[in-house]
């Protein structure tokens, strides 16, 4: 039986074609989406890009029909935009609105199609069950796949059926293994800007860090166990080490990214220019680049000037540091691209980001799936799941879930215990 898909404003922002992936059932948009899409279509970044997308979008479907009585979507579907007067909530908030067209198609006596709410918001989930409304959230990138893959194996038969780089130890050996059940024996116990690992997680990490075999790594993990520390002291050995005056540095520059939660939120809004703004957010980023430099045997090239061992990265160009929202149109060739918290992306943002790669790229994907800041994702939901989901079959792709802490004795026990 056809269904009636309901969607509300948060589904658009998330996937801004979602309602092309309903099968041959319909999809109603409460003329309240279209009017909050309205409110964010202006200004940059990724959410207003979302909101002119869907417009777009739409709009070329009214050109085929009447949007008040349903024009066909290629998947054998009806679109329409319904304006909902009653009112089923007391308060006549946007989200209201949205769960009162829905009840009162539900309710429709005329009509015997099931009525279904997508939302990603949970409140708004939990109101409309409460008028029981049939509710859930959207579906079409959800995935577990981040569950089944990311450990370090025992033995050969583990991990069969996937192509990506993963790591199998035998006795004191550990080998690199990929595509056709390809090994390669790797070194044990590299050092990388001399940060040692501290345990074979870290050492399996390091080797995808530095591989010219992966050109896209995603680690995952709890805080504390190295993601961020050996990503960005991989990129500064690559981009610091001394080459010959006939040999090319494999990368120009390492740059550094995190969302600022929720995504697409102008910085404007802090004082001073784009460094002072960014610094909050990218604080951690400078914590590591300290770590890094201050456990180096060899100094970083004299300079003048007095600088923090973290801006003098920076200054000197070596490290830049760059926000997400202003990502979108840029060509990045030549970069050790570290995308940091990428739990808090939508699967948009990373293709977002992975578009944007220029030849010679690699591009490291750090983030903690069980700690995700963004209201409407979750741990099947978020961008970096969604990579590894459709990554997960390419021999040029690692995915390294650690769940060691190498922060501190200390961080251990109160990850333990707390």
């Amino acid at each position: 039986m056809k269904k009636i898909f309901v969607l509300d404003t948060n589904v658009l922002i998330h996937d801004p074609e979602a309602f092309l992936n309903f099968a041959d059932n319909d999809v109603v948009l409460p003329i309240t989406v279209i009017e909050e899409l309205d409110k964010l279509k202006r200004g940059n970044g990724e959410i207003p890009y979302s909101a002119r997308h869907a417009l777009r979008l739409i709009d070329a479907f009214r050109q085929t029909g009447q949007l008040a009585s349903g024009v066909e979507l290629p998947s054998g579907g009806l679109l329409r935009v319904v304006i909902e007067e009653n009112r089923h909530l007391e308060r006549p908030s946007n989200d209201n609105k949205i769960i009162s067209t829905a009840v009162s198609l539900a309710r429709n006596e005329t009509s015997l199609q099931p009525v279904i709410l997508v939302s990603k918001d949970t409140s708004v989930r939990i109101k409309a069950d409460a008028l029981r409304l049939v509710t859930q959230d959207y579906l079409k990138d959800k995935t577990t796949v981040f569950q089944k893959y990311g450990n370090i194996l025992e033995n050969s038969a583990e991990g069969n059926g996937i192509k990506s780089v993963k790591y199998l130890k035998s006795g004191d050996k550990i080998f690199r293994v990929y595509g056709q059940d390809r090994m390669e024996l790797i070194r044990r116990q590299r050092s990388v800007m001399h940060i040692y690992p501290k345990n074979i997680e870290q050492e399996c990490a390091i080797d995808a860090l530095l591989s010219t075999h992966t050109n896209v790594v995603a680690l995952t993990g709890r805080a504390g166990t190295g993601k961020t520390l050996l990503a960005v002291a991989a990129g500064l050995h690559f981009c610091t080490k001394k080459v010959s005056a006939d040999q090319q540095r494999s990368y120009e520059q390492v740059m550094v990214a995190r969302p600022i939660v929720p995504l697409g939120n102008d910085i404007g809004f802090l004082p001073g220019d784009i460094k002072e703004k960014m610094y909050p957010w990218m604080q951690p980023i400078y914590d590591n680049l300290d770590v890094i430099v201050g456990t180096s045997d060899e100094p970083m090239e004299e300079k003048s000037t007095t600088y923090r061992s973290s801006d003098y990265l920076v200054e000197s160009g070596i490290v830049h540091i760059e926000p997400l929202t202003y990502i979108r149109g840029r060509s990045l060739p030549k970069r050790y691209l570290i995308i940091d918290e990428a739990q808090n992306l939508r699967p948009l943002d990373v293709k977002t980001i992975i578009t944007r790669c220029g030849e010679g790229t690699k591009v490291i994907f750090t983030g903690d799936l069980e700690q995700i800041d963004s209201p409407y994702l979750d741990a099947a939901s978020n961008g970096l799941a969604f990579l590894i989901k459709r990554f997960i079959d390419e021999e040029n792709f690692c995915y390294l879930n650690l769940k060691y802490s190498a922060r501190s004795a200390l961080a251990e026990q109160a990850a333990m215990l707390l």
